[in-house]
């Protein structure tokens, strides 16, 4: 049997508690300018009290043109390092590890907070928002900078490591998209183009913190739409941004714009083991053929499954997303010894407070909303 997954692991060179991982969700708790909150501290901290060995605050917008929605946390200025700095130290006081999502929305982009049309690889239909517009070559540039400049500040602000986002329909994954990404230029086309701009951050990043800090990446392993990118382009994905420098790749899928049985935060039932880790098989396959280390996020809901995959061989690190909303003390109440099914029933109901502003919490633990 391998090792328990309450002990700690080390990839590349950031050690872990253990081989828990918050996946970056949005807690909507940054001010109207990006900047983190005590409030924010305070639910990042909990979330290392309560066993998570790496936390990933939400999706942190690497410029402002690339913010995805109100109250994020933002990681594209140097006014950002100190309420950045705040939120490190809460996760080490709690004794886990911290690592930054640096993110741009693309064509996602909350225009009404930006003030101006998302720029993507290719123009889509979005209800509600301002027309897109497609992206340049310049424009690109400048965005590859703006992500290295905020893997420096998160060196600068005492993180442990740096995520680079590409997937659920950001910017990086609508390029990666052939769903999304209708270009004839040297960014489109064929997958050797489409995924030219993942790897040119993944390298001006690499650049940017040296050869040593811990950098990951987050891929779809599909995107659950037609054409869309599917496991074999995300295997040869990944084989690309390892040798361009990543230490570790998230598997996840799906993106904001599907139905939601097919979003990255599934609306479904998990009554049994056959329907946990939603990405087993692909998880499979990145470990066969890639063989790199590997974070699995999506559906994991039991001690039971999550020890293993690992015993298995399948996945390296476990990512919770809408479980720690619910019990953030979960997976220290699973090493304590109480091994039953997280309380999270998959609903989306959390939500709610957060696009109503009323804060980061479990609707249905509140009993606010009817248990479905």
């Amino acid at each position: 049997m391998s090792a328990s997954i309450f002990a700690p692991v080390r990839i590349g060179n950031l050690e872990s508690p253990n081989r828990f991982v918050r996946s970056a969700t949005w807690e909507g708790l940054a001010t109207d300018d990006g900047l983190a909150t005590p409030a924010l501290a305070e639910v990042l901290g909990a979330l290392a009290k309560g066993g998570v060995g790496v936390v990933i605050p939400g999706h942190a917008y690497v410029e402002k043109r690339g913010q995805a929605g109100p109250r994020q946390l933002g990681i594209h200025d140097d006014a950002c390092i100190p309420g950045l700095r705040m939120l490190a130290d809460a996760v080490h006081a709690g004794g886990g590890r911290i690592v930054a999502q640096l993110a741009h929305a693309g064509g996602l982009a909350h225009t009404p907070a930006t003030g101006e049309p998302g720029m993507t690889a290719t123009p889509f239909e979005r209800e509600g928002f301002l027309p897109m517009r497609e992206m340049t070559a310049t424009d690109l540039d400048e965005v590859v900078s703006a992500i290295a400049a905020a893997a420096r500040r998160a060196v600068q602000a005492g993180f442990d490591g740096v995520q680079v986002h590409g997937a659920h329909g950001y910017l990086l994954s609508q390029f990666l998209s052939p769903a999304r990404n209708k270009r004839t230029d040297q960014f489109g086309g064929s997958l050797e183009n489409r995924m030219r701009p993942l790897l040119m951050a993944v390298r001006a990043v690499r650049e940017a913190v040296g050869p040593t800090f811990p950098v990951w990446v987050k891929l779809n392993n599909s995107d659950f739409m037609d054409d869309g990118f599917e496991v074999d382009e995300m295997l040869e994905t990944a084989r690309h941004a390892i040798s361009a420098g990543v230490d570790a790749v998230e598997m996840s899928g799906g993106t904001a714009m599907n139905p939601p049985n097919r979003m990255p935060a599934r609306v479904t039932r998990i009554r049994k083991p056959e329907d946990e880790a939603w990405y087993r098989e692909a998880a499979r396959r990145f470990k066969a053929e890639v063989g790199a280390p590997l974070i699995l996020v999506g559906g994991i809901r039991t001690p039971q499954v999550a020890q293993q995959l690992v015993d298995e061989g399948t996945v390296d690190m476990l990512s919770l997303c809408r479980p720690l909303i619910r019990e953030p003390g979960l997976v220290r109440r699973w090493a304590e010894g109480d091994d039953t099914r997280a309380a999270c029933i998959s609903c989306n109901k959390c939500y709610g407070p957060l696009r109503e502003n009323r804060g980061f919490y479990c609707p249905v633990a509140r009993g606010e909303v009817a248990r479905e």
